[in-house]
């Protein structure tokens, strides 16, 4: 739950689930919300695909995912898994002995659809790998992908076709006593997913994965992704989420955690708070913003952060944040330190002033946990 009882308005009561585990990684019930990301390099190549997913990790990534449709991925996920330094979920489609392979190999979790798999007897043998070496499973339904019988029975991909193969997957897990599943309903449209993850919500507490599928491109994808994720989370639904963009997996996990942070669900790195281009504006607030986010990318610790262009809102906004910077004087503006005034600062220095503001903050931080932690 985000609770806030100062300001109740903004909490976020969420929905209650079980949880599970994914690797090291908790998924469901109490548990932060996590962010995972997939890549898109050639699975073959160990070193290309761990370095994708290290920089992923980097970027606040809890859990990564690497489709595996041959024998020659499932034997490099071995090494990837081992070198990796958060859990893989490995993506199988139709055929069970990948499964099979890469829970040997060491991945966290298997994203199947059961139905897919074929007969009972290799469901079984799928679960029973799972079971032996600690997998969970995802089931994913897909609007683009559903079942010939289901298409035929309701004429098109739509809520009640989507939950009814989640729901249809979820008993054949059951019915082989495995409950270390979450469930995804992904479709491209909005509404329809929207729709589907509501419903899905109200007949099940298997932990859900949240995501609208082919979003598109960066720009296009994140503006998708925040109104039918962000949708989704202000109500409470959703226990990991995927932002699925044509775009740098890196940028997924980006959009993911703004997406959280934006919703008070999850708190890392700076948060930058601006204005938008105005004529009022005593410096050029688009490039010191773009210089800030890039500089300050390497920052973990949970941060608030105004650039304000102008004194009608700067000094306002600067209360609620840990660190401000008001323009509106003659080539200069005012630091504000924990919502209240502290020095000035030339503009030209202010980008480099305000990096070694925000880097000493964070280190203090730490080293306040770190001592923390030791007592």
């Amino acid at each position: 739950m985000s609770h806030n009882p100062i300001r109740p308005w903004r909490d976020i009561e969420r929905r209650k689930s079980r949880k599970i585990m994914v690797g090291n990684v908790p998924v469901g019930g109490d548990a932060p919300i996590s962010v995972q990301t997939m890549t898109n390099t050639d699975g073959h190549d160990v070193k290309a695909t761990l370095d994708q997913v290290i920089r992923a990790a980097d970027a606040g990534a809890d859990i990564v995912r690497i489709s595996a449709p041959d024998q020659e991925t499932t034997k490099a996920l071995k090494e990837i898994c081992r070198e990796s330094p958060v859990p893989i979920v490995a993506d199988i489609h139709f055929h069970y002995k990948r499964a099979l392979e890469a829970a040997d190999a060491g991945v966290a979790c298997l994203r199947i659809n059961p139905g897919n798999i074929g007969s009972s007897d290799r469901v079984a043998e799928v679960v029973r790998a799972a079971r032996d070496h600690g997998c969970s499973i995802r089931i994913g339904v897909n609007a683009g992908s559903l079942e010939k019988h289901l298409l035929e029975k309701y004429g098109e991909p739509c809520p009640d076709a989507m939950v009814e193969s989640g729901m249809d997957h979820i008993k054949i897990l059951q019915d082989h006593d495995f409950h270390e599943f979450k469930i995804s309903v992904k479709a491209s449209d909005v509404f329809l997913a929207a729709a589907a993850y509501q419903q899905l919500a109200e007949l099940t507490d298997a932990p859900i994965h949240l995501g609208i599928t082919e979003a598109g491109g960066l720009r296009g994808g994140t503006v998708k992704s925040a109104i039918g994720l962000g949708n989704l989370l202000w109500s409470g639904i959703g226990d990991t989420i995927r932002v699925s963009l044509s775009a740098d997996p890196v940028e997924e996990v980006k959009v993911g955690f703004e997406l959280l942070k934006s919703l008070g669900l999850r708190t890392r790195g700076v948060q930058i708070i601006s204005c938008p281009s105005c004529a009022r504006q005593g410096f050029d607030v688009i490039k010191t913003v773009e210089a800030l986010e890039e500089r300050l990318e390497h920052i973990k610790t949970p941060m608030s952060l105004s650039i304000i262009g102008c004194v009608v809102n700067g000094p306002g906004e600067a209360l609620m944040t840990d660190i401000g910077f008001t323009g509106g004087g003659a080539g200069s503006g005012m630091v504000y330190m924990a919502g209240r005034q502290d020095h000035k600062m030339n503009n030209d220095q202010m980008i480099d002033h305000i990096v070694e503001l925000v880097e000493e903050r964070a280190e203090k931080i730490e080293a306040a946990k770190t001592a923390e932690a030791a007592e």
